[in-house]
């Protein structure tokens, strides 16, 4: 197992502190394999086995693990006799109404508890009341480019840009490195994935009978990743290829957040820059893995300046930063993101070097009347490093920074 640090290192901090550690995230992006990592951490620091309760819910052994009174006594017939016990548990949402078992066990016994989960339903809002002060969400997303690059053992003599076109390719979900790098394996492994999480945490969790429909809504909405869209736009697009079916808002509403509970696909609201307030009802999307967007859409390099918004949002989010997109009068800028009391404006493009398209990227920047930093992504390599305080900045030096 490779380390993944940053997520590890926030579990080493919250050690010992009698909030519950949750950790959310799309099926195989790594969750599990955190919580060996942290097993392997607490034993090397001297916690005996027999302190550490580790339970993964989607194994046969638990099948029979399916309501809350099941799982508190499944855990407090293992719980030692004397001494902290540190209890893990992997996909907790297969038991009903697992909440209260494990609120029970916080507050009985001396535990310090980490869980996991792949749907956003696990802290939804009748959950979080009962936990409420009471936990802590840590969110996990597939590999960074950082991470890919000591996770993967790629040819030597590739250069930085080949492993990075490998990386947009097929993604970065961990379990991809350890693959054969072809398209049909590879393509094979994301499908199986994605199929999964479809069934378990969408159709099978939210009783979805119009499958078709969902799988339309999924492919509208990540053929259309950085693009404006609304539930009402893609109610009226899919009902116009329909044959007379009338699709409405509200269902295309609400499927929308089933995917976003099941972490297939991430929104990016748009913020009013000027007026500084988030607006409503009209968002972006991107997908959770540039992996699975080329599995469902194709291999191409028709749409390269989405697929580089994709890495460039996924980034942002794994620094800590909450993202919008924004909008300044007429402009629109990619990505403005926050946190606590900086910002950051983000362009993302291919290149900057044909005028128009150079002069089409900076005029939002420009027109942003505050000193907050601005800068360009593109793949561009050039000793040109700022246009009147517009930062020029290489993607893949961004993801490596």
């Amino acid at each position: 197992m490779i380390s993944r640090d940053n997520y590890l290192d926030r579990l080493k901090a919250y050690k010992d502190n009698k909030l519950i550690k949750v950790i959310t995230g799309l099926r195989r992006c790594g969750k599990s394999t955190l919580l060996e990592l942290f097993k392997a951490y607490l034993l090397s620091v001297g916690v005996a086995e027999e302190s550490i309760i580790h339970i993964n819910l989607e194994l046969m052994r638990y099948d029979d693990i399916r309501d809350y009174k099941a799982l508190y006594s499944l855990i407090t017939e293992q719980m030692p006799k004397n001494g902290r016990c540190y209890i893990f548990l992997d996909e907790v949402q297969q038991a009903d109404k697992w909440e209260k078992a494990v609120n029970s066990i916080n507050v009985e016994f001396d535990t310090d508890i980490y869980i996991t989960g792949s749907n956003a339903f696990l802290l939804s809002s009748e959950i979080s009341t009962l936990l409420s002060g009471r936990y802590v969400e840590i969110k996990m997303l597939p590999l960074s480019f950082k991470e890919f690059l000591s996770f993967n053992h790629l040819p030597s003599d590739w250069s930085m840009e080949d492993k990075f076109n490998q990386y947009i390719k097929f993604g970065s979900l961990p379990a991809v490195c350890s693959l054969p790098q072809d398209n049909t394996t590879v393509n094979d492994f994301l499908l199986g994935i994605y199929n999964t999480v479809i069934v378990k945490d969408v159709i099978s969790r939210n009783k979805i009978k119009d499958v078709q429909l969902l799988e339309q809504i999924v492919r509208y909405v990540v053929s259309n990743t950085g693009n404006i869209v609304s539930a009402g736009k893609i109610s009226g697009y899919l009902s116009s290829q329909s044959k007379g079916d009338n699709i409405k808002t509200d269902t295309v509403s609400n499927y929308l957040d089933m995917l976003e509970k099941a972490y297939i696909i991430y929104p990016v609201k748009r913020y009013d820059i000027k007026g500084k307030e988030q607006l409503k009802n009209l968002s972006k999307y991107y997908a959770v893995d540039t992996g699975i967007r080329n599995m469902l859409l194709g291999y191409s390099d028709t749409d390269l300046g989405h697929i580089l918004e994709t890495v460039v949002y996924l980034e942002l989010i794994r620094r800590g930063y909450q993202v919008f997109t924004g909008k300044w009068q007429e402009a629109e800028v990619d990505f403005i993101a926050i946190k606590q009391d900086e910002r950051r404006y983000y362009q993302v493009t291919l290149s900057m070097l044909d005028s128009n398209v150079k002069q089409r990227e900076l005029a939002p920047l420009k027109a942003i009347a505050d000193n907050y930093e601005k800068t360009v992504l593109s793949l561009d390599k050039t000793f040109i490093s700022d246009n009147e305080g517009i930062k020029f900045v290489n993607v893949i030096d961004f993801l490596l920074s």
